[in-house]
């Protein structure tokens, strides 16, 4: 076997510190998505400490699909993300394709939802914005690993 061979596999195999940082990230947007849950079905107004504008964009039409808040699914996905960080870390590598999707998705998905409460809103919640800072930050972190991956595949050892 080839010295660019041997560094072929070993960044494939090697699960790195990425998927780690990725799954602490991804519980970041768990707690962050079950706590505006939470307040969704208790009713209980979100303390807005940093931005006004929570209860407005919390009380939206976009709240929320068929009843079940927005948050909800984003604790799914955040989930999502996580389980398949820690598969990664665990040395399944093969599941951080499925990761860069589910990321990809959330990004797009999070930057829309930033244009419906700055364009169509007109307002903004802190708790929200956290949520899409993970979401793209997750995504960031796939491209990293990509960007870094690729790299080392074309640069022979020295």
């Amino acid at each position: 076997m080839s010295d660019t061979d041997t560094l072929i596999i070993d960044t494939v195999n090697k699960p790195g510190w990425l998927p780690a940082m990725a799954a602490i990230l991804a519980l970041v947007g768990v707690a962050d998505s079950v706590y505006l849950t939470a307040h969704h079905y208790t009713a209980e107004p979100v303390p807005c400490s940093v931005i006004e504008g929570c209860e407005q964009v919390l009380t939206s039409n976009y709240a929320e699909i068929a009843g079940i808040p927005l948050a909800a699914f984003g604790a799914a996905a955040y989930f999502v993300a996580f389980s398949l960080a820690i598969l990664t870390a665990y040395g399944y590598r093969y599941v951080w394709k499925l990761y860069g999707v589910q990321t990809t998705i959330m990004a797009i998905f999070s930057g829309w939802l930033i244009y419906v409460q700055g364009a169509i809103i007109g307002a903004f919640c802190q708790f929200c914005l956290l949520s899409a800072i993970t979401s793209i930050s997750l995504f960031g972190i796939y491209l990293f690993s990509w960007f870094k991956n690729r790299r080392s595949l074309v640069q022979p050892p020295a």
